[in-house]
């Protein structure tokens, strides 16, 4: 199993980097982890097939981990997509990606996929199985608008991937990360402490009981990205790959 960082980026392109979406594929598994605006010329920059992909997965609501739906939708009615598609994300997903989409291509929500859709809103610590791949959210602390916010513990083949999704330091981080074999984490800062986003030097406090084999850093501003020479841990590029 592989995962690659089709972006990496922060809400305002630091770094001139994509914003969030990481494609996980396996011998059964095929799936995205957000999929903010910029994601769909980020996939075909890679050139993954985006009919394959069987499920993606929202932490919140925010542009750069989820405004890039509605083109992806698009696309794939173009492309008449024929493979049956899930979208989960926090509660409300249900009502805001037909919003979403009717802001951005006036009637599109209403257009009648040529492909099974369906859009599942999941529950804070309750998992739920997509074929070969469970997910258990975890709240996290991202502000007041644009969520709920979840981070995600995601099992498949074997393996665990945790994603922090953006936050604050909050301790449901703990147990959605501990011992998993790749623990991608939001380090804004690297040093500075500010509401809704976290620091690396906050983290680090906490790595011993988190315990993750592998941690990769992400949604860098440029304050961590010109520290990159001088970081003691893997630093997330678009189009990096992790094997699993």
């Amino acid at each position: 199993m592989q995962l690659r960082f089709v972006g990496c980026g922060d809400a305002l392109g630091s770094g001139g980097r994509y914003n969030t979406c990481f494609h996980v594929t396996g011998s059964s598994v095929n799936f995205l982890i957000d999929c903010g605006a910029s994601s769909l010329p980020a996939l075909k920059r890679l050139g993954i097939a985006r009919d394959a992909i069987d499920l993606i997965l929202i932490t919140h609501f925010h542009g750069d981990h989820f405004g890039g739906l509605p083109f992806l939708l698009l696309d794939a009615q173009f492309t008449r997509r024929s493979r049956p598609l899930v979208i989960a994300g926090p509660q409300g997903i249900e009502t805001k990606l037909p919003n979403l989409m009717e802001a951005l291509f006036e009637h599109s929500s209403k257009t009648k996929q040529r492909f099974d859709f369906s859009v599942v809103a999941l529950e804070p610590e309750q998992s739920r199985t997509f074929g070969e791949v469970k997910v258990t959210p975890h709240p996290v602390v991202h502000g007041e608008s644009g969520g709920p916010f979840l981070a995600y513990r995601v099992e498949a083949e074997g393996r665990i991937i945790t994603y922090s999704a953006d936050t604050e330091w909050t301790d449901t981080l703990i147990p959605a990360a501990r011992n998993a074999d790749l623990f991608i984490a939001e380090t804004f800062y690297y040093d500075k402490t500010v509401k809704n986003h976290l620091s690396l030097k906050t983290l680090e406090a906490h790595l011993p009981e988190i315990n993750a084999k592998r941690l990769v850093l992400t949604h860098m501003s440029d304050d961590m990205l010109g520290r990159l020479g001088e970081l003691p841990y893997t630093a997330a590029e678009d189009g990096m790959v992790v094997e699993l």
